[in-house]
């Protein structure tokens, strides 16, 4: 994913070498949300992990394979389309107790750099908008490669994660174990496994 993101910096970074094939791959695409995932991973009462996605989302990529730092991202994700597998915890999540979606129905990220880190790992950063609170994330991606599909569209493939703390962005909301602890971690893990097709 070394082509996702732009620099927001004037600071000199040593350039990494770029391989060649990535210059092919220059262009806008379009993020498939039939086969992508962003989803989320949650401790859930000190001793399992909840986990969820966002069936409904949107976003579009400007990749500039000769020249990572010149690439963009963008994705906006609508809060009411959260699934951990249970209807009322899904409810509990839309309510005024965590993502007040009648307030703040979207959650949205904006790519503002990136760094390269080896082989087909990158770190890109950007501001994550939840509860109208803008803070900047840092996302371990890799590249897994380009192909084209059966019906001609020309695909791009990234996975990556990245950890924050949910108190940052106000959501702050808990329960005290009677053994100690609390029912739900600050820590969240956000996972992303996507798909981007390219335009015409």
């Amino acid at each position: 994913m070394g082509i996702f993101g732009r620099k927001s910096s004037t600071a000199t970074v040593p350039a990494a070498a770029v391989n060649p094939d990535l210059a092919a791959l220059t262009g806008d695409y379009t993020v498939d949300p039939s086969h992508t995932t962003i989803g989320f991973v949650a401790r859930h009462a000190m001793v399992t992990n909840v986990k969820g996605s966002f069936q409904d989302f949107q976003g579009t990529l400007h990749l500039d394979g000769s020249d990572p730092s010149k690439s963009t991202a963008s994705i906006d994700v609508r809060m009411d389309s959260i699934d951990t597998g249970s209807v009322d915890r899904d409810n509990h999540l839309k309510s005024a107790d965590f993502f007040k979606i009648d307030e703040h129905p979207a959650m949205t990220f904006r790519s503002t750099g990136v760094q390269a880190l080896g082989g087909d790992g990158f770190r890109i950063t950007g501001d994550l908008t939840i509860l109208g609170t803008t803070k900047p994330v840092s996302i371990d991606l890799e590249f897994n490669g380009a192909a084209k599909d059966p019906f001609g569209n020309e695909r791009v493939g990234f996975e990556g994660r990245a950890e924050l703390l949910r108190s940052e962005w106000g959501l702050t909301w808990n329960a005290a174990l009677e053994t100690g602890g609390v029912l739900i971690s600050d820590k969240i893990k956000l996972v992303f496994d996507i798909s981007a097709i390219k335009q015409a």
